[in-house]
């Protein structure tokens, strides 16, 4: 593993999908493309790592529902650094490709305010992730 975890660094989320097949097709590329490298792969999951903290998705025989609903309780988002508004507008606007869909496209890409240059991306199982450009231009 790269980098030394320290008390309280997240050491992975575990995602339920109702699909994998097509969950692997959104988030692999996004996933990639913001720096993690696959880390397990079996019939059933896939993982990729960053640092000392990995993301699992799952495609579990115990699931309640065949799609998640970010406004009930549990997780609403997962929200990611980039390291540009440059690198974030190019991930919005390759995501439609891989099953991402823009959200509040009306206030994009000031949707959580006017001092927060993000995307707010949902894929086709109802999952949302947000893009955050944490370069210097995205806090003044």
């Amino acid at each position: 593993m790269s980098g030394k975890a320290t008390t309280g660094t997240l050491h992975h989320v575990e995602i339920w999908v109702p699909d994998l097949q097509r969950a692997v097709i959104s988030w692999q590329w996004l996933l990639e493309a913001l720096g993690y490298t696959l880390f397990q792969d079996w019939s059933r999951g896939r993982s990729w790592r960053l640092g000392v903290t990995y993301l699992v998705l799952e495609q579990s025989p115990a699931l309640s529902a065949d799609r998640h609903d970010r406004r009930r309780p549990g997780l609403n988002h997962l929200a990611f650094h980039v390291e540009s508004r440059a690198l974030v507008d190019a991930l919005t606007e390759r995501a439609p490709a891989y099953g991402w869909t823009l959200m509040f496209p009306d206030r994009h890409p000031y949707a959580g305010g006017d001092r927060h240059y993000a995307a707010y991306l949902e894929d086709r199982d109802g999952f949302e992730v947000e893009l955050v450009a944490t370069d210097r231009t995205a806090q003044s």
